[in-house]
């Protein structure tokens, strides 16, 4: 019983939500092998074989994998997907965009977003905005799965010896090709990565007031901007910046809510936090009911008073 987990990478380093999925792909017993499809990825290739756990490192390289494209990825996964009894992938954008190609391909459900493995055939995931938890279990030869990454801790990135192998990649399927990117460039931590993280909601009334208020709490924690959907909807924040269910799914160490309600789908994506503090004047809302520590305030005047404390 073999494990292959699909590295999720920037063909130079090895992105957190890889050693996630290692530990997921641990739990389900036998060996670790890890894919790096990409395009002079060398140096991602040989990070990946320090991952605590990974017994080999596929490193499969070639120009049609620069861009991860999902058609040219999932070819690579199906090459190789009979020598493996579980296949996983972060869930993640790029893994969401690849794993059900594999899973169609090869006739088998995708397990989505497991939070738990009970055993090789049964695992957990979340469902009705993490309201519930179903209990899964496959009879199938080969299982394709997609972790949520805050459910499993990270696999050490250093201290394994894996060996690298180097196949030969397959042909380009000529089904989509790489146009351009815009990119937004950001100094502050990868909101899905970050320790600690500052979140507004639509109590924040403007996109002005946004900024006024966060920004210098952000700067003075060394944390990522979050927003609640109600704020990205009202156009105060990027929408790349929403946490919630349709949003980013975060657990960082430490997670304030400023006038959050706490709507279910925003909870979905941020109870996992070590730590929540919640900031709102209402005191019926339901953020209270996941924090750790509750301040019944009005944020315009608890945040600054917070900022000029630290």
């Amino acid at each position: 019983m073999t494990a292959l987990v699909i590295a999720e990478h920037d063909n130079a380093s090895i992105k957190v939500a890889t050693l996630n999925t290692v530990t997921a792909a641990a739990a389900c017993g036998g060996d670790v092998h890890v894919l790096v499809a990409g395009h002079h990825a060398a140096a991602a290739a040989a990070a990946a074989a320090q991952i605590a756990g990974v017994s080999k490192v596929i490193h499969v390289d070639s120009e049609s994998l620069a861009h991860a494209l999902a058609e040219n990825v999932s070819a690579e996964v199906l090459a190789i997907a009979a020598n493996y009894s579980h296949i996983l992938f972060p869930a993640t954008a790029a893994g969401k965009n690849v794993a059900p190609r594999v899973a169609a391909k090869l006739d088998v459900a995708q397990i989505s977003d497991i939070t738990k493995v009970d055993s090789p055939d049964t695992f957990e995931r979340p469902i009705y905005a993490g309201n519930a938890m179903a209990t899964v279990q496959s009879s199938d030869a080969t299982k394709v799965i997609t972790v949520r990454t805050t459910g499993f801790d990270a696999a050490a990135s250093s201290g394994g010896a894996a060996a690298v192998e180097t196949p030969v990649a397959q042909a380009d399927s000529g089904k989509s090709s790489f146009k351009g990117s815009e990119i937004a460039k950001n100094d502050r931590p990868e909101l899905t990565a970050a320790k600690i993280i500052v979140s507004g909601g639509r109590a924040l009334g403007s996109s002005e007031k946004f900024n006024e208020v966060m920004t210098p709490l952000a700067d003075k924690l060394g944390a990522a901007i979050g927003a609640s959907r109600a704020a990205v909807d009202a156009g105060y924040a990027a929408n790349d910046l929403q946490v919630g269910q349709t949003g980013k799914i975060v657990a960082p160490q430490l997670y304030i809510a400023c006038g959050i309600s706490g709507a279910i789908q925003h909870l979905a994506g941020m109870k996992d936090s070590k730590v929540i503090v919640a900031i709102n004047k209402d005191p019926e809302a339901p953020i209270f009911s996941v924090a750790d520590f509750g301040l019944e305030a009005d944020l315009f005047t608890a945040v600054p008073e917070l900022v000029r404390s630290l």
